[in-house]
């Protein structure tokens, strides 16, 4: 993944994006906004939230998001059914 080689972050200490401590504790919101502001200013952002996206449910700052703004950009509504009554 040659966009990977021009990422901003490739400069940038990965515990930024990635923390490390307690599982589950997730980044702190300091680092997400230190990280964020990185990938604001990366050329390959949309490449790495892309990449990100079709990779699944990962840990970490990828694109600019964390895992949760991922999560919620890939759901979807369930289309309904013919014939099915929607309140």
């Amino acid at each position: 993944m040659e966009w990977r080689e021009r990422a901003s972050c490739q400069a940038e200490d990965p515990d930024l994006f990635f923390p490390v401590g307690n599982i589950g504790s997730g980044p702190t919101l300091i680092q997400t906004d230190e990280a964020k502001a990185v990938c604001r200013r990366c050329p390959v952002r949309e490449q790495c939230l892309a990449w990100a996206l079709d990779a699944g449910p990962m840990d970490g700052i990828w694109g600019g998001t964390t895992e949760q703004e991922r999560q919620a950009m890939t759901r979807r509504p369930v289309p309904a059914s013919p014939g099915r009554v929607t309140p």
